[in-house]
């Protein structure tokens, strides 16, 4: 069906169903939060530098309690396990030792101290440093027993947190080595699998992974997509232009009509890529750097509001060229979300020039894909009343969720979406 023949009482879909089904399917957006800790295990984990080794130990309450009876109980700080950490260090130091070609890595505890309350139990973690590492080894031999003469079913693990050339950032899963009793090691942790290539390929896959988990980030894109198979008709020459062509009296000043052809939609979407890149590219470099920083619920409630404000323009013009300017200036602010992702993954300010070419690259590589997948379908659409459903209806759905977004980002508040469905109900 064209546009055209669309009566104009249809081409905008009511407010109140916009609304009502925009509040329900912002409730299927809701992340499921999981844990992956497990009672009855601890955990030694190691991040290697450039030129040094850092790591931490994990012990749950029960099995240190276990081990030296200290009475801990859930809900204490790390502050509150002061006067213990004399106790907790010298029993860690007897069930860890890590030795390699250099010789014995003397295990230096830091203040890296560090509790976790999660539904399997409450855990205490240490921070270490390792001594005598004038070079990272190819490999350590690390022997960890903590608890088997206590527990004959206690099983520990070593893992490898952080390894920038080996493309290991932020690791909680891999698990390298397993100990247990009668089975206490040493053991033998190869570092040898590194290069630059495996860090440079780890942050091209951080940056893709971080736009695909990173819904905010995908639906500013699509609010910046939608308008591009389209046009406004500006002015009475234009839409009677409009009529001569065949879209008929509706589109009016202000109005949208479909492109005639593929290019003017293709340069659109150069156009506004082009600046959500450079934008973003400005800004995740300034705070992967330590140039500029932002506070964290500053920058996530500015992105969450990018989202709207880019949706809103679909649907009344708040900028002039279309929507290049809302893909920079808010671009910009999804360039310090993309810095806070590098400090996520553990990234410790070493390979800096290539971790931020990588992740760029990844970004890219993300938001090239998508487009690939949601442009062609525009296209096709663009003169369907379909697509009106999608530009002024899609618009409608992201506004209401960027404002939900940002208000509970910028007051940290959790809004039960259920709720928010009965009082758009009771409102409409």
């Amino acid at each position: 069906m064209n546009v055209a023949s669309i009566p104009v009482s249809a081409r905008h879909p009511r407010p109140r169903h916009l609304l009502v089904a925009a509040v329900f399917l912002l409730s299927l957006l809701l992340p499921r939060v999981g844990e992956a800790h497990v009672a009855n295990q601890s955990y030694v984990y190691f991040r290697i530098l450039q030129d040094s080794i850092h790591g931490s130990v994990q012990l749950t309450a029960d099995d240190l309690n276990k081990a030296l009876d200290l009475g801990l109980e859930p809900g204490m700080t790390a502050q509150s396990l002061t006067p213990l950490l004399p106790r907790i260090r010298s029993y860690l130091r007897e069930r860890l030792s890590v030795s390699s070609r250099l010789g014995e890595h003397p295990v230096e505890w830091t203040d890296e101290v560090f509790t976790l309350e999660l539904r399997e139990g409450y855990v205490v973690g240490q921070g270490f440093l390792l001594h005598n590492t004038p070079t990272v080894p190819d490999s350590l031999h690390v022997r960890f027993n903590p608890v088997f003469d206590l527990d004959p079913t206690h099983r520990s693990f070593a893992l490898i947190e952080y390894n920038w050339k080996a493309g290991i950032h932020n690791n909680e899963a891999m698990i390298s080595l397993r100990f247990g009793p009668g089975d206490e090691g040493p053991k033998v942790l190869d570092l040898s699998d590194v290069s630059y290539w495996k860090g440079l390929r780890a942050m091209i896959v951080s940056g893709m992974y971080h736009i695909y988990i990173g819904l905010d980030h995908i639906l500013f894109l699509i609010a910046l997509l939608l308008p591009a198979v389209v046009r406004r008709r500006g002015n009475r020459g234009a839409d009677a232009g409009a009529e001569a062509e065949g879209h008929g009296p509706a589109w009016r000043a202000g109005a949208w009509e479909p492109v005639p052809a593929f290019r003017p939609a293709f340069l659109y979407v150069i156009k506004i890529v082009t600046f959500f890149t450079l934008a973003h590219t400005i800004t995740l470099s300034l705070a992967a750097t330590g140039v500029v920083n932002l506070p964290g619920y500053l920058v996530e409630s500015l992105i969450a509001l990018s989202i709207g404000l880019a949706a809103a323009h679909n649907i009344r013009p708040l900028f002039r060229n279309d929507g290049m300017i809302i893909a920079f200036v808010f671009g910009l602010f999804h360039g310090f979300g993309f810095a806070s992702v590098l400090g996520e993954v553990g990234l410790q300010g070493e390979y800096m020039a290539w971790s931020l070419l990588g992740f760029n690259v990844g970004v890219e590589l993300a938001q090239v894909l998508i487009i690939c997948l949601v442009f062609p379908l525009l296209y096709l659409l663009r003169n369907t009343r379909l697509y009106l459903w999608l530009l002024y209806g899609g618009s409608a759905l992201l506004i209401v969720i960027a404002l939900y977004w940002f208000v509970e980002r910028l007051f940290d508040v959790n809004i039960p979406v259920y709720w928010m469905v009965e009082w758009v109900k009771n409102v409409l």
